[in-house]
């Protein structure tokens, strides 16, 4: 009797298992793109067979199975018994040997996972997805894809973009990747740290489109930013010594934990001053305070997403927006500044500067960036220069910046605060 549960057992285990799956298929055919092929050929078989036979007891142990023989079968057609399909097939013997029954699951039980060998194979696989041959655009895709197990579909809605626009991207990366003829390994260590910089960016830059969208109708985006979590969890196992994945780790977890307050009824954007601290998830805050203690721990001082991470700490343990300690955000602003530069880090120093020293203070930061031109295309900088100038009393110029603001506004629900707010100008 066909089991009904079949098709969600196997989106349940492909998306918690297919990055490790797609890791030992690469490592045994050294092929990441034939890797990814096989991977989703035992996904299609799976959702045919599992429905119709019932879930085996070791569901990725299968997947991992059929995979195998698929890699024999192509090798098979390419060069018949050639040295690589021998050496192919006697690694895959001794890793639980693909006797060629008709059922997978006889096999399947045999399979033997070396948490050593998983990790190094999770590692890899988030450093090519990461790789600094790819486009941003590519390494979101390939990484939501291969390791975070996401459809084309999924990334496709998540990103409002085409589905076609989705699969371009994966299928050129996997063309670059070849073309480049990147391997499938941990960098060495003189590598690591810079292709590291890569994945913690690919991560965060996840979670950023999760926790504020820049367009459509939704503010937050939780499956985004819960999947960026998950990564940067993952991460901090495979790298347990750099501080920089547990500074990230911490900052997600301190970002995530503001989500239940930043929404209200009805979908509206809660501001920070408005929002409800006791519904703010403790056990969140607490995950993140760990992590960002761990990073301090290792010794080598906070890092970008470290020190950011330290100002969402302030916001975390603080029972009011009065009595947050601004003037040690501003401190840590200026230090995130000069680490790295930028004109976001320098847009929310003047928030911090407006709430420590007050709107005049922060005004003249903020005119400095407009007079250099700085985030030309983006909504920011007039909402925040709008705010400052209401708080000086300079109605009609607020109005002026406020309506600028609104009009470069894509997200439909930030959109609709800052229309409220130019309603209450009168």
């Amino acid at each position: 009797m066909a089991d009904p549960t079949g098709r969600e057992a196997v989106a349940a285990v492909w998306r918690i298992e297919s990055a490790r799956i797609v890791g030992a298929l690469a490592r045994y055919t050294g092929d990441f793109t034939l890797a990814e092929d096989l991977a989703q050929e035992a996904l299609a078989e799976a959702l045919v067979s599992w429905p119709r036979a019932g879930t085996p007891r070791n569901p990725a142990a299968w997947l991992l199975t059929v995979g195998r023989r698929r890699a024999i079968d192509t090798f098979r057609r390419h060069s018949a018994l050639d040295e690589r399909y021998a050496a192919l097939a006697h690694n895959l013997g001794e890793g639980g040997a693909v006797s060629g029954s008709a059922d997978p699951a006889e096999d399947a039980g045999d399979v033997l996972w070396d948490p050593d060998q998983i990790d190094d194979d999770m590692l890899a696989l988030m450093f090519i997805s990461c790789h600094p041959v790819l486009s941003r655009e590519a390494r979101v895709a390939l990484t939501l894809r291969v390791v975070a197990g996401l459809t084309s579909d999924e990334i496709a809605k998540a990103f409002l973009v085409p589905t076609a626009t989705v699969q371009a991207r994966i299928t050129r990366a996997k063309k670059t990747l070849g073309a480049a003829r990147v391997p499938f390994m941990v960098p060495g260590a003189q590598d690591r740290t810079e292709r590291l910089g890569s994945v913690l960016s690919v991560v965060y830059l996840i979670f950023t489109e999760g926790s504020s969208a820049s367009s459509g109708n939704d503010l937050i985006r939780l499956d985004l930013a819960s999947e960026a979590t998950r990564l940067a969890r993952v991460l901090t196992r495979l790298v347990p010594n750099e501080p920089e994945a547990h500074g990230l780790l911490a900052l997600l977890e301190l970002t995530a934990a503001r989500f239940p307050a930043r929404i209200g009824i009805d979908g509206e954007p809660v501001l920070l001053e408005r929002q409800d601290r006791r519904h703010w998830d403790r056990a969140a805050i607490g995950r993140g305070q760990a992590a960002l203690a761990r990073a301090g721990q290792l010794g080598r001082g906070l890092g970008a997403y470290g020190l950011q991470a330290a100002i969402a700490e302030c916001h975390a343990v603080a029972p009011s927006v009065a009595a947050t300690n601004w003037e040690r955000i501003v401190l840590i602003y200026e230090a995130l500044g000069r680490l790295t530069p930028s004109p976001v880090v320098d847009l929310n120093r003047a928030v911090a500067v407006s709430m420590a020293q007050g709107p005049a203070a922060a005004l003249q930061i903020v005119d400095e960036l407009k007079a250099t031109g700085a985030l030309p295309n983006s909504h920011l900088l007039p909402t925040v220069r709008g705010e400052l100038l209401i708080r000086l009393g300079r109605a009609a110029e607020a109005r002026t910046e406020l309506e600028v603001a609104a009009d470069l506004c894509t997200n439909e629900r930030e959109r609709a605060v800052l229309e409220h707010k130019l309603a209450d100008l009168g």
